[in-house]
């Protein structure tokens, strides 16, 4: 019996492997699997689980991809049912256990709370998902704000929600900042990059 050479790490079945800028940050425990592009000063947190690995009904497998100064943080989820993408714009920060299925496209400087999930939908430039809230089929326009605990999943309570406020646009920016600012140090404790 022929044994099989070992996948390369992070391969999908489909052979595509991650790319990942240098100056972006996955943390050792991650799982970056797949057809996934990483941005620079991307911070990916602990036991983040990006997964572009699902072939659609013709065998593509599309990329889930995460624009500059974006962050994953500890435990989130990003996946794709077959044959769909995620786009996460740059400046957007997904917190801590939340979970971003696609087909997805979240804007640039979004924030989507703790353990909120979001799936099927397009969230505008700016919005703001409240922790432990469900955003399912819709599309949010651009600034708006999703309390924590909200069900949005019809296109009329989409069009209904209020915009972000000062204090948590404050927040929002404050978090993309402090993530950057950590995607950065953990890059400077690596060390120069081979050959410069």
């Amino acid at each position: 019996m022929k044994s099989k050479a070992a996948a390369p790490v992070g391969a999908n079945p489909a052979g595509h492997v991650p790319k990942v800028d240098d100056d972006a940050f996955v943390h050792p425990s991650a799982q970056v699997i797949g057809n996934v592009r990483i941005g620079q000063h991307v911070f990916v947190g602990p036991v983040a689980v990006i997964r572009a690995d699902e072939p659609g009904t013709k065998g593509q497998v599309r990329p889930i991809v995460i624009k500059p100064r974006s962050n994953i943080q500890d435990g989130v989820i990003l996946h794709a049912l077959g044959g769909s993408t995620i786009s996460i714009e740059s400046g957007t920060s997904i917190a801590h256990g939340a979970v971003v299925h696609g087909p997805c496209k979240c804007g640039a400087n979004c924030f989507v709370g703790f353990r909120a999930v979001v799936f099927n939908s397009t969230l505008g430039d700016g919005v703001y998902v409240g922790a432990g809230a469900v955003v399912q089929n819709v599309r949010l326009r651009a600034s708006a704000f999703v309390p924590p605990g909200s069900v949005i999943v019809s296109q009329e309570a989409a069009d209904c929600l209020e915009r972000v406020g000062k204090r948590d646009r404050q927040f929002m920016q404050k978090v993309a900042r402090t993530n950057v600012q950590t995607a950065k140090g953990y890059s400077r404790l690596r060390g120069p990059k081979a050959g410069g």
